[in-house]
């Protein structure tokens, strides 16, 4: 078992809080300043970093000479190679800028006089021998920072391909097996085991004579570390993890999630103690040099151990078949798990002996010997797993006997484990141990991604969160509905899918030869510079513009709610003042949050000049509306010709102004419907307001009666009415005017002032009313049109010598209810009648 996939489990939160690969440190250096600051070049300080760039690439190249044989130290050197590369092309390319300032400069200085011409001036000449002289500077600090990025790029393709040979070397190293190599390995192992146990012994000896103390702190803390751990998770993720209080039944999602998270949840545990307890021996310097990295290598196979136990477990689920994700039958689910695990338990032995080698210092053929017995007997394990009768047919219980492998099945692992034996008993003992290394830990890894992505997918899909025991829980509660818990279920979907990329990825590179610097140099090129033709992409940087969006738009709205609440809400500020300022602010603040977030993610604006060039042929035409209301509806909210609650009317459309956005104008009619006006309509056209000042506003009721009425008496009574009505202004005072002579009738206007036009409705209903029953009780006359009536009998005409109040008493006619006709959506609803009694005196 390779010592990546061990150095990675014990170290993986230092991988995960390790900083980006950094430059190469440079020495520094004492540079006394100079007293003018014209006799410094201002080249000086390009040319002082290329010389410390030449220098450290001179340093580094010793170091890869010295470590040609050290992986793990060739891939920490490549990375400072590369960082020493970028600083010398960042070298140069800050010297670009500069070097065009000169080039344009010189054009307009144009070339010198020719010959026989007249002398220029000699600050010409002295301005053109100086810039001339800084070009040739520049084009020399150009042509170092070439070379020397020349040779950084070969001494970091060197290393590159001197730990491939490296990688190739080990696998493919032939190493012959015969009797006195065997007789070799025999003797060396108890020279070994005679080594170990006198160091160990030492070691105990005099831990516990000299640092007893620390030791057992150190073993104390990691105690309680071990029970913190293991009581988090049994009382956070016991619903989550344990089968017993989950459903006899569980659908598939359950499944899935149970299997993922009761095999990364104990494995996470186990890594922290593990990495907890090797951190508090280190602490309390009671580990020895030689005995670290015995116990780093004794608790890196115990994580591995239960990893690819739980998960083992969690796949077959030897003794629950109803969590079983895949059907076998229940004596193959046992006897899978049983052969996986000892393949696991050899190779993590073979791993801890060639460590406990190593640090004793035995001979190579020790360590030849033992991968070899470790490679036999995983193809041995291999071939006995061909043997096993797992597959269920359909219709037969879990508890059947069982059937063979599929042909093809049978065939990969008989073939697999004979090649095994057969590639170590030739002397390719590294690619046997390589390639049963990576049966084990690389097939557990990708089994679990797969269950990972699984599991993400099918929490993501709509509806699956809400059947879980979590969603069942964020129901219960937070109250979720549905669509909250599909939501949620998407989120933690995507998170599974990212928890899975990030942790299982670097471990399947590390089992693949990469080190752990190589996955930090690839992770921070990935997420800070993604190339796409002359773009460079950061991922950081687009997060970070995310985040810091995010927080500025939740100020902005934070703000405008204490603005709108605690500021203009004492200041008695009319509603539609405070209204466009609140929108005014909400706008500005969504802008700058924008353009912050730009800033943020490294985007360079200038860059899209280009592309806003070209859109804005497209917004002349195809966005021309769209860019007219948005025009239109910062013109309204600035210049506020009406306001939110203003009663407005523009075309056909009237009603109140409920809210002014940056497109278009929301009104609500009297019929509460709800209209959406564009906001150009507003600046292009008629609008009326009824309340743009004040509220204050006039209403005409219109009265028409017969010629019998006298008219003094009509105008009398229309303001006495209207006197009498409590929301009719005095001041000013009503008016009624005798507007028209008609053929058979006299029209009158009532004309009233109210403080609040916008209950106009409802005041001039009460005045028809009263006109009614007072033109009746007084005997006024009819106050509507006269061609509305339908008398059954012609009305006689009045005699100029017969006084009105000798006129007999008409008969009853059917006379309508006092009322203005009403257009209502286009159409006129004319007045019902009533039959009444025709005014005038009795005898």
């Amino acid at each position: 078992m390779t010592s990546k996939l061990f150095a990675t489990l014990l170290c993986l939160l230092w991988m995960v809080a390790a900083p980006a690969p950094v430059m190469a440190q440079q020495p520094a250096t004492n540079v006394i300043p100079r007293q003018t600051e014209e006799v410094a070049s201002p080249q000086a300080k390009p040319g002082e970093q290329l010389e410390t760039a030449r220098k450290n690439l001179a340093r580094l190249t010793d170091l890869v000479t010295q470590a040609k044989n050290d992986d793990n130290r060739l891939a920490e050197l490549k990375v400072e190679v590369d960082a020493t590369a970028k600083q010398i092309i960042a070298t140069s390319v800050a010297t670009r800028p500069r070097l065009d300032e000169i080039k344009a400069r010189l054009t307009e200085l144009g070339d010198p006089p020719a010959e026989g011409a007249p002398p220029e001036a000699g600050v010409v000449t002295e301005e053109r021998k100086r810039l001339l002289a800084e070009r040739g500077e520049i084009n020399a600090l150009t042509g170092t920072a070439e070379d020397l990025s020349i040779q950084a790029t070969k001494l970091s393709n060197g290393i590159t391909a001197t730990r491939r040979a490296l990688f190739s070397n080990t696998l493919l190293k032939h190493t012959d097996i015969n009797r006195t190599t065997l007789m070799d390995a025999i003797a060396a192992i108890s020279l070994e085991r005679e080594t170990f146990m006198r160091t160990v012994g030492s070691w105990l000896t005099f831990a516990w004579n000299f640092k007893r103390l620390q030791l057992l702190s150190a073993l104390f803390l990691s105690l309680c570390a071990a029970l913190v751990l293991l009581a988090g998770t049994r009382r956070v993720f016991s619903p989550f993890i344990h089968r017993e209080v989950l459903n006899d039944e569980p659908g598939y999602i359950t499944r899935l999630s149970v299997a993922f998270w009761s095999t990364m949840i104990p494995t996470m545990a186990m890594a922290a103690f593990a990495t907890t307890s090797y951190f508090f021996l280190q602490v309390f310097n009671v580990l020895r040099p030689d005995i670290a990295p015995i116990v780093s290598a004794t608790l890196a196979i115990c994580v591995a151990l239960l990893f690819v136990s739980t998960l083992s477990n969690a796949v077959l689920a030897p003794r629950q078949g109803a969590w079983r994700l895949v059907r076998v039958s229940d004596r193959g689910a046992r006897l899978l798990v049983w052969s996986i695990f000892a393949m696991t338990a050899v190779n993590g032995l073979d791993y801890l002996a060639g460590t406990i080698s190593e640090v004793m210092g035995s001979p190579i053929i020790l360590t030849v010997v033992k991968s070899l017995i470790a490679s036999i007997i995983t193809g041995l394990i291999l071939m006995a797993m061909s043997l096993i009768k797992p597959i269920v047919a359909a219709g037969e219980t879990l508890d059947s006997q069982g059937k063979p492998w599929p042909r093809p099945v049978w065939l990969l692992f008989v073939l697999t484990g004979a090649a095994l034996i057969i590639a170590a008993l030739s002397g390719y003992v590294g690619l046997a141990r390589f390639v049963a290394t990576q049966i084990v830990m690389t097939g557990a890894i990708l089994v679990t991604m797969y269950i990972g992505i699984l599991t993400g997918k099918a929490v993501a899909k709509q509806n699956a969160l809400a059947d879980t025991v979590v969603g069942r829980y964020l129901e219960k509660r937070f109250r979720m509905e549905q669509i909250g818990l599909d939501q949620a279920g998407l989120v933690a979907g995507l998170g599974i899918y990212a928890l899975v990329v990030l942790f299982f990825i670097p471990l399947v590179l590390l089992q693949w030869g990469f080190q752990i610097a190589d996955i930090q140099a690839w992770a921070y090129r990935i997420f800070t510079e993604i190339k796409i033709g002359g773009i460079t992409i950061s991922i950081t940087g687009i997060l970070a513009g995310i985040l810091l969006f995010a927080a500025v738009y939740v100020v902005t709205r934070w703000f405008q709610r204490w603005l709108d609440g605690s500021v203009m809400a004492r200041s008695r500020i009319d509603p539609g003042v405070r209204n466009s300022v609140k929108t005014g602010v909400g706008y500005l603040g969504l802008g700058l949050a924008g353009l912050m977030a730009i800033s943020a993610a490294g985007l360079d604006l200038s860059n899209l000049a280009l592309v806003a060039g070209a859109l804005s042929l497209g917004v002349g035409f195809g966005l021309q509306n769209i860019v007219s209301n948005f025009v239109s509806g910062l013109i309204l909210l600035v210049e506020r010709p009406f306001k939110v609650g203003d009663w407005v009317v523009t075309g056909t459309t009237e009603g109140f102004v409920r809210r002014i956005s940056v497109r278009a104008t929301e009104i609500e009619t009297f019929q509460r419907q709800t209209i959406m006006v564009p906001n150009s309509l507003f600046i292009n056209a008629s609008v009326g307001n009824w309340t743009h000042r004040n509220k204050l506003g006039r209403s005409d009721i219109p009265v028409t009666v017969g010629y019998d009425a006298v008219p003094r008496q009509v105008m009398d009574t229309l303001l006495q009415i209207a006197a009498a009505h409590p929301l009719v202004l005095k001041n000013p005072e009503p008016l009624a005017v005798f507007t028209t002579f008609g053929e058979t009738t006299m029209t009158f206007e009532l004309r009233v002032y109210l403080a609040d036009i916008v209950n106009g409705n409802g005041v001039r209903n009460d005045l028809r009313l009263a006109i009614y029953e007072r033109f009746r009780e007084e005997g006024l006359g009819a106050p509507f049109p006269k061609d509305e009536l339908e008398p059954e009998e012609p009305m006689p005409e009045l005699a100029s010598d017969v006084p009105a109040q000798q006129a007999a008493p008409a008969e009853a006619v059917e006379l309508p209810v006092i009322d203005e006709p009403i257009k209502r959506s286009g159409t006129q609803r004319r007045p019902r009648r009533v039959s009444v009694e025709a005014v005038g005196d009795k005898d």
